[in-house]
């Protein structure tokens, strides 16, 4: 990917985005995203399975546990970190302990996290952009909409 030699028309892209309609710019998001998406193999790439921290809930855990048929606290205890106070977890290893061949061998019971990501499905896109272009360069999903993002609003 041009990720990094993108760097600087990225920023000026920002600012632009940041002027237009979120409303239309949420529609042309949509549109390219499913043009994309479909494209896409995953499996192919499995870059946010080998670099994300994954944030996982209680419902997260329990759908987990359940699918790794383990106890719930067993399943924090190898999987994930807690904060002190217990209000903040995360899966323990990056990579992901479950990618196997840029599979998920979770993949029905995953986290919440991992279900929604890229997230463009979502609407307000321009409310998001830091997390837009921090995962720029690691997924293809997100590079190709927002160059083809690029090439709808004339930049």
């Amino acid at each position: 990917m041009n990720a990094k030699k993108n760097e600087t028309a990225n920023l000026h892209f920002r600012e632009l985005l940041k002027q237009k309609d979120s409303n239309r710019i949420d529609d042309l998001v949509f549109k390219l995203n499913d043009e994309i998406s479909e494209k896409v193999d995953c499996t192919k790439c499995g870059n946010c399975c080998r670099s994300l921290m994954i944030n996982v809930n209680d419902a997260d855990a329990a759908r987990l546990s359940a699918h790794l048929q383990i106890d719930k606290e067993d399943f924090y205890n190898c999987y994930v970190e807690r904060s002190s106070q217990g209000s903040l977890a995360v899966m323990n290893t990056i990579p992901c302990h479950f990618l196997d061949e840029n599979k998920c061998t979770v993949y029905e019971a995953r986290p919440n996290e991992c279900r929604e990501f890229p997230g463009l499905h979502h609407p307000g896109f321009t409310k998001r952009l830091f997390t837009i272009f921090m995962h720029y360069g690691r997924c293809p999903i997100i590079y190709n909409v927002v160059e083809k993002l690029k090439e709808e609003i004339s930049m």
